[in-house]
């Protein structure tokens, strides 16, 4: 690709971009990639990569002594960088040095990984899979008795952190455990506290530095056990959803063929190579971001690291100036705001933006993104600075994006910007928007290793031969179920192997995939956190001013809204002896005050409920009349109808949301 943008030849001929799926033959009302051969799913892309170590040393081999890792030693300072042999040298040593301490090759052994992204994390990963080990990343957000169940159920006796704070929650847990079996932690940067090693001590756990790990390694080599296709690679395990998290069970063929969609999807319009520069940020304890990684590992690109504050991010890529870059939703929200902001209180600089904006989506209407005209010059170049100045390609997911934040995107880059979707049961993505298709208001097409399949939900009156139904994936991306939990594993997966996502989608003209609604209640908000409104709901129905309850969010915001309504057998008397307010249900739901008092009830039962910032609604409308069976609110056992309570309060959900600052 030139460095004016994509066009002409870089982008899919019109012929594709008007019918990017194609009917797969025998299985009705399933939808393959226009471009898949023969009607065959692909599984690998390179054909000397069929694991996720031999996507790593590919990268050794096209780049050996070329920069791989890199990271700021400071604020300010300017990145450094390790290269593709330090990497392998540094990762062999540690894969020797866990196995030493006991750790026995082969996928029957899973390590823990908890940490920010860091050079660390790639080097520990790569040492697991030097010697077929199971990788496990935790994260801070899964809670104290989610982190426990998972080091039990996957019986992780090691645990890689990168911190001396992590370490403590990790003995904190372990503490407070009936059936720990934490055993051995290995952390990054060294403890001073002695009270820290005083309890790991106590409690049999044993503290070592990775830089302890590596020197056992380097001092006692060991024979590499590297994985076969059908091995697994991880156990990714799912969060913010109502009960405990559930073991997505991924193998290397499932990690590879899913990069494989993607490459088949980019390169034959774009070339990663060993000159492209990503920035990690995203966290690697999901999909979205370690996939990211495995393709660049196989072209022998350079991975930066962020410095581990999200605000400093635009410092980091003015330093870095990556070539690559994977983003979700609410960091182009942002931009986007940010560039409004700017302009605001000037007529003429909001004139000019908008003149821009205009002129570059003509270009778009047009089939051409490019970076390189007048209104480049004059508007968008200074803002593409705080990225860095030289990304070529933007890849978007892990919640929805809205269409005028994709146009601005691309716009503003002028460059390849593609919005994706899947989940980490099919090891992060299944569609893709095509190179060249710069309409909006969907995800694409499926990629060449996903077949994708709508089936009837007839409770929410969608039917297949409409071309509407729950989205559901087959082919060698999606997982192998849940690790020990075969109900769940078969509420996921049918017996002809379709992954139900629970995702209502909608197929366009051109092929393309609009997804609608949700069949289950669990949603994701702008920056990729699940939510699930059953749960919080029940928080605040707790609170003695409210009867019901109906939390709502959309995929496009960062922030939940409520519709509340007061139990009527407690508000006007409450009002009248705490507020001196009298009157009929609908004009006290009418009233400030009041709506001010309950907003701050349901923040005290937030509160005391354990909800998490994410889940906490910012802005409600109180209703007046009870939820009922007769507007179809409710269902005969009185549970709340969300996609007619939608339809309903679409109204005031959209006058509230205007509301949230």
């Amino acid at each position: 690709m030139g460095a004016g943008g994509t066009k002409g030849k870089d982008t899919a001929p019109a012929t594709k971009l008007a019918r990017q799926s194609v009917e797969v033959k025998g299985d009705e009302y399933a939808k393959m990639s226009c471009h898949n051969q023969d009607g065959k799913l692909v599984d690998h892309y390179f054909d000397d990569v069929r694991t996720l170590h031999q996507a790593f040393m590919r990268g050794v081999g096209l780049n050996r002594n070329g920069p791989c890792l890199g990271w700021r030693p400071g604020v300010l300072a300017p990145y450094e960088w390790m290269t593709y042999h330090e990497v392998y040298t540094r990762a062999y040593n540690f894969g020797s040095g866990v196995v030493h301490k006991g750790l026995q090759p082969g996928t029957k052994t899973s390590m823990g990984i908890f940490s920010q992204n860091r050079p660390e994390w790639a080097i520990a990963e790569q040492g697991c899979n030097m010697f077929s080990i199971v990788v496990v990343p935790l994260y801070d957000t899964l809670g104290a008795e989610a982190v426990q169940h998972i080091i039990n159920q996957a019986e992780l006796r090691t645990v890689v952190c990168d911190v001396p704070a992590k370490v403590t929650k990790l003995l904190s847990y372990a503490d407070g455990a009936a059936d720990n079996i934490l055993e051995r932690i290995i952390v990054i940067e060294p403890i001073t506290n002695e009270e820290t090693l005083a309890q790991a001590e106590e409690l049999g756990v044993e503290i070592l530095t990775f830089n302890d790990v590596e020197q056992m390694g380097a001092n006692n080599p060991q024979t590499k056990l590297p994985p076969k296709p059908e091995d697994l690679a991880t156990i990714c395990y799912t969060s913010g959803t109502t009960g405990t998290p559930k073991g997505a069970l991924l193998t290397h063929s499932n990690l590879i063929a899913c990069n494989s969609g993607i490459l088949h999807a980019c390169q034959r319009y774009l070339s990663f190579n060993k000159d492209d520069v990503h920035i990690s940020y995203l966290p690697l304890a999901h999909m979205f971001e370690r996939q990211a990684l495995t393709l660049l590992f196989s072209v022998g690109a350079k991975v930066g690291f962020f410095t581990g504050d999200i605000k400093l991010l635009a410092d980091d890529m003015m330093a870095l100036k990556p070539t690559f870059f994977i983003t979700v939703p609410r960091l182009l929200n942002r931009l986007y705001d940010r560039a409004w902001t700017l302009v605001q209180g000037s007529a003429f600089k909001t004139k000019m933006l908008h003149k821009a904006l205009n002129a570059k989506k003509e270009l778009l209407n047009k089939g051409i993104c490019r970076n390189d005209t007048i209104w480049d010059t004059l508007i968008f170049r200074r803002a593409r600075a705080r990225t860095g100045g030289n990304v070529r390609f933007v890849a978007v997911g892990a919640a929805p994006l809205s269409e005028e934040v994709l146009t601005f995107a691309r716009c503003l880059f002028g460059c390849t910007v593609l919005e994706g979707y899947g989940q980490t049961e099919c090891a992060a993505a299944a569609t893709t928007t095509m190179i060249g298709d710069y309409t909006t208001g969907h995800v694409g097409a499926p990629i060449q290793c996903t077949m994708i399949k709508l089936v009837d939900v007839p409770e929410m009156d969608y039917y297949a031969k409409q071309q509407k139904g729950e989205v559901c994936f087959k082919g060698p991306n999606v997982f192998q179920g849940y690790l020990k939990n075969p109900e769940k594993t078969a509420e996921a997966l049918d017996s002809d192997g379709w992954l139900h996502t629970g995702d209502i989608g909608a197929w366009l003209p051109c092929g393309q995939l609009r997804i609608i609604d949700r069949k289950k209640d669990i949603f994701k908000l702008a920056q990729g956190e699940y939510i699930a409104p059953e749960k919080v709901e029940n928080v605040y129905v707790r609170s003695p001013l409210v009867a019901q309850v109906f939390v709502h969010g959309v995929s496009i915001k960062s922030s939940l809204v409520a519709i509340v309504v007061p139990d009527p057998d407690v508000l006007p008397g409450w009002a009248k002896t705490n507020q001196s307010i009298e009157g009929d249900m609908e004009t006290l739901c009418a009233n400030k005050d009041i709506k001010d008092a309950i907003m701050a009830d349901l923040n005290r039962m937030a509160k005391e409920g354990g909800l998490k910032s994410f889940e906490q609604v910012k802005q409600i409308h109180l209703h007046h009349k009870l939820f009922t069976t007769e507007d179809d609110l409710l269902t005969p056992t009185f549970k709340l109808k969300r996609p007619q309570a939608r339809k309903y309060f679409a109204k005031e959900l959209e006058e509230i949301y205007a509301l949230v600052p």
